[in-house]
């Protein structure tokens, strides 16, 4: 005949738990490395962030989301808005949490 009959081999030994968990270990290694080189840096700037938020006095030169520069006018406490200068005579109250970047603090005053 022109077909050969299959005969049936040997079943290979099941893996073990260890080699199971070989397999496992770089895509473990690869979430570690991100969790270090990626999320907790992005965590801390985002902390530091929302603490010159809510530290914003008047003066304060800040960046909003949409680009806009300004220097922080009037800040009420406890309030989510800020009264920001964008241009001379120009004022706008925008939401605190808009803020993405304080350029530089108002300077303390000299005694």
């Amino acid at each position: 005949m022109l077909i050969s009959s299959a005969y049936a081999q040997t079943a290979a030994a099941a893996p073990s738990s260890i080699s199971g968990l070989v397999q496992f270990a770089p895509i473990l290694l690869i979430m570690v490395v991100f969790y270090f080189l990626l999320i907790r840096p992005q965590q801390a700037q985002a902390k530091e962030l929302k603490l010159k938020q809510s530290a914003l006095t008047r003066g304060d030169k800040v960046v909003t989301a949409g680009g806009i520069v300004g220097v922080v006018k009037k800040v009420t406490d406890g309030s989510t808005e800020v009264d920001v200068e964008i241009a001379p005579n120009v004022t706008v109250s925008i939401v605190r949490s808009t803020i993405t970047q304080v350029t530089s603090q108002a300077k303390a005053d000299k005694v």
